[in-house]
């Protein structure tokens, strides 16, 4: 403990100091220690070996708040269903939410259609290389435009994504949430950046904070930068960058409906364009209110959400599935329609469709686990057509 205190003393002491600019100095040595470690310890990543801006734009993108290894995959099967920004462009909003089905937060695919649909028509097909027209894409801040113009053009932008701000707060042992330092830097990354290899320099960057700089345990001892780095120096590697105080995540209990139909289809609607999930479809239901049992939940939000009356039967699954802002546990039943034709009162569209058939559709991931369910169990005896 007694060194814990000696290295705040020492941190509050050299704060000031992390709020300048580093001497020239040190910036052309950081430069080339990054560099010279790129050369050999960089990452063979598919969007590294060619420098196509369509290829570089996907995998950024892609790349937004998920690892590279739930990526690769995606942006492999992506490529072969859409391998020019022409053919992204052509697709309907339902083929490209299906491609991203599972891979989370999809307004960026949606922005992505949008984008591309923007480059096919005012761009002549090609990624704009002025910064002000590609940060202007839906879909594109500042870090995005800088990853893919410097990528794909060895342009001198800076970026700023999460591996990186890590990094610049440990190099200069910042004492502020980096959220609350975001000017500061950028200063930092546009002061680093080598103006000459900026493609490199910026793919380097992010794999140290990938790959030695993590969130747990930093491999200083690898490090390029340890010689230079302030929270090394001061034994703060562990407890930099220091982390936003966080609120406990808020959590939904939601009743969900499986109904079918004497045909044995089942309705599903599709969600309206604004929102976490907008576009996709799902199994209709609504937020379980104090006192209310699930029964009566899913009978409600039916009746309000689609104007029809439901036989809400037996349950079919639970479902617990967390998103970056709160989590859910979805439960789900097996449901009759009993009377009133479906109508798309609080959602964009409702389709009757067989059981077969819902893989056709993009779904979000926690509606996946409902889908295997059923195909486990099939459909309730109950709903069976009359003989």
């Amino acid at each position: 403990m007694p060194a814990k205190s000696t290295s705040s003393a020492k941190a509050q002491q050299n704060s000031a100091s992390s709020n300048q600019d580093l001497p020239s100095f040190v910036v052309a040595e950081l430069r080339d220690r990054l560099l010279q470690w790129y050369a050999k310890q960089g990452r063979d990543l598919p969007w590294r070996r060619n420098q196509n801006p369509y290829h570089i734009w996907i995998s950024e993108i892609m790349l937004q708040q998920t690892q590279v290894k739930t990526v690769i995959p995606y942006y492999e099967r992506w490529l072969q269903a859409f391998p020019t920004v022409e053919a992204l462009a052509a697709a309907s909003q339902e083929q490209v939410l299906k491609q991203w089905e599972g891979l989370g937060y999809y307004a960026r695919a949606r922005n992505l259609h949008k984008a591309a649909q923007a480059i096919a028509h005012q761009h002549n097909g090609q990624f704009p290389t002025q910064f002000e027209a590609a940060i202007a894409l839906p879909g594109i801040g500042r870090t995005t435009a800088g990853g893919i113009l410097s990528a794909a053009f060895n342009q001198p932008v800076p970026i700023l994504d999460g591996n990186v701000k890590r990094v610049l707060a440990r190099l200069t042992a910042l004492q502020k949430p980096p959220n609350r330092s975001l000017e500061w830097l950028w200063q930092c990354s546009t002061t680093l950046l080598d103006p000459v290899h900026s493609r490199d320099f910026n793919q380097a960057l992010m794999d140290l904070g990938a790959t030695l700089c993590t969130p747990r345990h930093p491999n200083c001892g690898h490090c390029p930068w340890s010689a230079h780095c302030r929270a090394y120096a001061l034994t703060m590697q562990n407890d930099l960058p220091v982390s936003e105080t966080r609120s406990p995540i808020p959590h939904k209990v939601i009743g969900v409906a499986v109904i079918w139909n004497d045909s044995q289809q089942i309705l599903i609607d599709r969600r309206r364009q604004e929102g976490l999930l907008g576009g996709l479809w799902e199994f209709p239901g609504g937020k379980v209110e104090p006192n209310e049992t699930i029964e009566h939940c899913i009978r409600r939000e039916i009746q309000e959400e689609l104007g029809i009356e439901i036989e809400v039967g037996d349950r079919l699954t639970v479902v617990d599935h967390t998103y970056s802002h709160f989590r859910v546990t979805l439960n789900v039943h097996h449901c009759h329609h009993v009377s009133g034709i479906p109508q798309p009162l609080e959602c964009d569209e409702v389709r009757w469709v067989t059981l077969n058939e819902l893989d056709q559709y993009p779904f979000p991931k926690a509606n996946i686990h409902i889908i295997e369910a059923l195909k486990q169990v099939g459909p309730p005896s109950s709903v069976n057509p009359s003989p």
